[in-house]
């Protein structure tokens, strides 16, 4: 017992100050709890005397408005307290936010497409989840769309998807996963497949806007989009692309001047480019953390954060799978058939055979009934995990968040491998 005295620490907050702690070592458990006044994380607000608990990887930010007291039980690897935080700032974003919505809940129109740029590591899907939930504090359904392929925070990385917020995100697992409307790319870098990424853009902001249509509350509330942090030369065509896409109202770029200079000379007038600064709390990952974060994505699809959850494992015979990647290799015009061009070849089926190659690498189930259908524009049901292939039998072995059977059979084959340690 007391070498949990030993860790305990108790900050007393000033109004507008931020307790900023990370837990890095692989075993270790941290605690926080709210002993007095008000405080949130990431624009959820922490339940008065409810302990929280952040594992290995944990980058948590404390922030009062009011002033507070929290004690933190556990060893931390970094904990201070911040006096400078860009908080006032991310609030007025917010506040006009809130002003659109309600001009657009008297006349009845669409709310405010927000796009948050920038390069990596500077806070784009902490910002994100700030303003979503401060939305939904206000009562608003606002969606969040992730385009951000690298850590894919609304499923798993190699995809791109949007989820209607319906209530804060929970403090240690995020939001709320409730069908989120996904759809496969199958790589971590848009820079390996460009012409696929721009198309499944385009095709998610349409059934986004479709959602809008149908969906008053959602209409008036309006998106919030994640984008990655490639923002140089074809990455910032992407996000362009993107801004076209969503018909944004707003982009806010965080933490680089070039880039919202460009993007202030290439928007057209009525869209409202904001510079802010990043939050001094942001830390820079390395590439291993990068590869240790998309890990962490795709183990918790399976086995749950907080909550375990239970995967299956069961066999698929070769012949009752569907196997199919997205993109061909491109071939020099001089082969390509009449009237064909080298993009289209990047976004088109290719069957692929089963075996050994396929070992590790996770397979998105989608919801086309054939191959016939648009496969690659159809959004995907879940993802399996081939954890072992029997060349002799014809079989390989699946990881499942559901028992078998597999709801389709059109398998789409994804870059992202997953070695599965439980």
């Amino acid at each position: 017992m007391t070498d949990e005295k030993a860790h305990t620490q108790e900050f007393k907050l000033d109004p507008d100050c931020e307790l900023r702690f990370e837990v890095e070592s692989k075993n270790e458990k941290v605690t926080v709890e709210l002993k007095s006044g008000l405080a949130e994380v990431f624009g959820t607000e922490l339940v008065k005397g409810k302990k929280y608990e952040f594992i290995a990887g944990a980058k948590v930010a404390v922030f009062t408005w009011q002033g507070c007291t929290v004690e933190l039980v556990g060893k931390t690897d970094v904990s201070y307290v911040a006096k400078e935080t860009p908080m006032g700032l991310y609030l007025n974003c917010h506040a006009a936010m809130e002003r659109l919505r309600e001009t657009a809940e008297k006349d009845d129109t669409r709310g405010p497409i927000t796009m948050i740029v920038g390069p990596c590591d500077v806070g784009k899907s902490t910002l994100c989840r700030l303003l979503l939930n401060y939305a939904v504090r206000m009562g608003r359904r606002p969606i969040f769309v992730d385009l951000d392929v690298g850590q894919g925070h609304i499923a798993i990385p190699g995809t791109v998807g949007a989820l209607l917020v319906e209530r804060p995100s929970n403090i240690v697992e995020g939001f709320s996963q409730q069908a989120p409307l996904v759809f496969h790319f199958g790589h971590k870098s848009p820079q390996t497949n460009v012409a696929l990424y721009n198309l499944l853009v385009t095709r998610l902001a349409e059934v986004c806007s479709d959602r809008l249509q149908a969906n008053k509350k959602a209409r008036v509330s309006g998106i919030v989009i994640n984008t990655c942090g490639w923002v140089k030369g074809d990455g910032y065509k992407l996000l362009t692309h993107a801004a076209q896409a969503f018909e944004v109202d707003a982009i806010l770029v965080l933490d680089q001047e070039r880039l919202y200079n460009e993007l202030v000379r290439d928007m057209p007038d009525f869209v409202k480019v904001v510079f802010l600064p990043k939050s001094g709390g942001v830390v820079e990952r390395s590439n291993a953390q990068r590869v240790e974060g998309r890990d962490q994505g795709v183990r918790e699809y399976f086995y749950g954060s907080r909550t375990p959850l239970y995967p299956h494992s069961f066999e698929v015979k070769w012949s009752e799978a569907r196997l199919y990647k997205i993109g061909a290799p491109v071939l020099p015009a001089s082969c390509m058939p009449l009237g064909m061009k080298a993009e289209d070849n990047l976004t088109k089926l290719v069957a692929v055979a089963p075996g050994p190659n396929l070992l590790h690498h996770l397979l998105s189930v989608s919801f086309a009934d054939s191959p016939e259908d648009d496969v690659v524009q159809t959004n995907v049901a879940g993802f399996v995990c081939v954890t072992n292939v029997d060349v002799e039998r014809q079989t390989f072995t699946v990881l499942s968040p559901q028992p078998r059977p597999l709801p389709n059979t059109v398998l789409l084959l994804s870059d992202i491998q997953f070695m599965d340690s439980h």
